[in-house]
């Protein structure tokens, strides 16, 4: 007896992977970052994320330089964001600058800055969100904004430092 399609066989495979499996499926990364997303809890993106990065093969960082570009990070946080079908707004630009990075959902904002260390942290990433006050162009339209700085280390590829702090919406 055979699979009568790729497709079948695809979907017979991952049910396997994932019933005999301890590691974490990719749907299992989706269903924790949209949870994180719609309970108000973006400090809990940090883990999903850090565990996304250690999955990558090493062999795809040699003689590619890749670990040194922030747009690489970023664009596997965009990769998951829009696989949700949610509103991601890239670069967008304000008075101030140029975000990295906004995710609108259900009233809330959620609103990235990215960086690239060598190795330890420096705390550039959120600091900027607050220097250039990013977050005033959504005050109009979010309920609740949130502020996440997130820096790379060149060394490790992957994250050394997720800061996140809510702004205070004041409505004069």
């Amino acid at each position: 007896m055979g699979f009568p399609n790729l497709e079948v066989r695809t979907s017979f495979n991952n049910f396997l992977l994932n019933t005999f499996s301890d590691l974490p499926t990719k749907e299992e990364h989706y269903d924790r970052i949209y949870e994180a997303l719609e309970e108000g809890r973006p400090e809990e993106l940090e883990e999903v994320f850090k565990a996304i990065f250690a999955g990558i093969p090493h062999d795809w960082f040699r003689k590619t330089g890749l670990e040194e570009y922030e747009g690489f990070y970023a664009s596997v946080f965009y990769a998951y964001f829009c696989g949700l079908g949610l509103d991601v707004r890239v670069e967008e630009a304000t008075n101030q600058g140029r975000l990295d990075m906004a995710v609108l959902f259900e009233g809330r904002c959620y609103l990235f800055e990215f960086k690239v260390v060598e190795d330890e942290p420096e705390g550039k990433a959120l600091l900027q969100l607050k220097e250039k006050r990013y977050y005033e162009k959504y005050q109009e339209k979010c309920e609740k904004i949130w502020l996440i700085g997130v820096e790379f280390s060149k060394r490790e590829r992957n994250i050394v430092s997720f800061k996140v702090e809510e702004v205070s919406i004041s409505l004069s």
